[in-house]
């Protein structure tokens, strides 16, 4: 009984070292009002601990964190600096949401990437070449890094002004079909989610048809048994053949509701590769890198068609001694109106060579040809003039 009585006080001692190990591991993994430096509003120093309701909200422009209240209490009546010392940038009420990360710079670099991604949104089947995209994803990444590590900010700031100015039609041409892009993926689960609901139903249906044409194939095959029309197997084999029959005949009605529905609604997303009647769309293709286009170098225009001037059987020379010519050359009262030594040259010698490529013998039996349908031509004419009496030429009335 001593015994008993002398280790009574090391129990207590071991159940209360026991009870505060417990405690301290239930405030160490609860901490229910944490009273850091993240839970205290850094402008009215207020804390979660005597207010659990204080929401912190933060501002994109410089990431302080701040109390709702005095968000609030400062910005309310309009645009304000920054109440962080040494901060100084104006804010504005709008602009200040709920912190999504814990650390303010993952927030910081998740708004930068999103900011960044509305600008350089082109594609790769904008791009005729491998090395032309990467080029572009490098140049996208650059930037990224230098507005995230604040290095060159102004000069980087300025990079993507001109950017953004310079393709501002491709930017919002990318922006609406990435908009169309997103509803349509909507759109494709929605019609999914659909898919199977319908898919669910009808073999649900297909079950229940079946477990009814089971039980009406045993009330058949009972009554058969009972009226003692034939014997036990061959009943049962005409009862087997009849049911499945009927779910032969059955199955494509079934199969036909159940697809038609999802072939509807994937006929209507612009994005889908399928088609209304089910088949698989061949003008859909997987995007890439575009097609070169191989432009072609505009020629100069060309008032006669492309038709060619050279001369064929002679080259016209700039300069022909001849005595007759020499007046015509020097004599300012000739060359005062007008009149170019070199216009006679080129007629003289188009002239002289004009008749090089004519040959007599196609050129007579050309002649004989057109002169059978003159001939022809003629005859009638002379027959109509003939008959009609002559036609009558003069202006009188009378």
């Amino acid at each position: 009984m001593a015994q008993m009585q002398a280790s009574r006080p090391g129990d207590a001692d071991g159940e209360l070292h026991t009870h505060l190990n417990a405690l301290r591991l239930t405030l160490h993994h609860s901490k229910p009002f944490a009273d850091g430096p993240a839970e205290i509003c850094p402008v009215c120093k207020s804390s979660r601990y005597l207010n659990p309701k204080m929401r912190f909200l933060i501002n994109p422009e410089c990431y302080h964190r701040m109390c709702e209240s005095c968000v609030d209490r400062i910005f309310s009546q309009g645009p304000a600096p920054c109440p962080i010392a040494g901060c100084g940038r104006t804010l504005r009420k709008a602009r200040f949401r709920r912190q999504t990360f814990e650390d303010l710079k993952v927030e910081r670099e998740c708004d930068i990437r999103a900011r960044i991604e509305k600008i350089f949104n082109r594609r790769e089947d904008e791009f005729t070449s491998l090395r032309a995209y990467n080029d572009y994803l490098e140049f996208k990444e650059d930037i990224t890094f230098n507005l995230i590590e604040r290095i060159d900010v102004a000069a980087t700031e300025a990079k993507l002004a001109a950017y953004s100015a310079e393709n501002s039609a491709s930017i919002g041409k990318n922006a609406v079909l990435a908009i169309q892009e997103h509803s349509s993926i909507e759109e494709r689960e929605a019609a999914q989610r659909e898919i199977s609901r319908l898919s669910r139903e009808a073999a649900r249906k297909e079950e229940e048809d079946q477990k009814q044409a089971r039980e009406a194939g045993r009330r058949e095959f009972t009554q058969l048994v009972a009226a003692g029309k034939a014997g036990p197997d061959e009943l049962l084999r005409q009862t087997q053949k009849v049911v499945l029959k009927k779910s032969t005949a059955r199955r494509p009605a079934v199969d036909k509701a159940r697809l038609q529905p999802g072939m509807e609604l994937k006929s209507k997303d612009p994005f889908s590769s399928i088609s209304g009647n089910g088949a698989t769309d061949p003008s859909f293709t997987i995007r890439g890198l575009k097609a070169p286009v191989i432009v072609e170098q505009q020629k100069p225009y060309d008032p006669f068609g492309g038709m060619s001037m050279d001369t064929l059987y002679y080259s016209l020379q700039a300069y022909y001694e001849h005595p007759w010519l020499e007046n015509a050359r020097n004599d300012a009262v000739i060359t005062a109106g007008g009149y170019d030594v070199q216009e006679y040259y080129a007629r003289a010698m188009l002239e002289g060579n004009a008749g090089l490529c004519c040959f007599i013998a196609d050129e007579k039996a050309t002649s004989e040809s057109l002169g059978d349908e003159k001939a022809v031509a003629t005859t009638g004419a002379a027959d109509a003039t003939s008959k009609g009496g002559g036609i009558d030429m003069s202006d009188d009335d009378t």
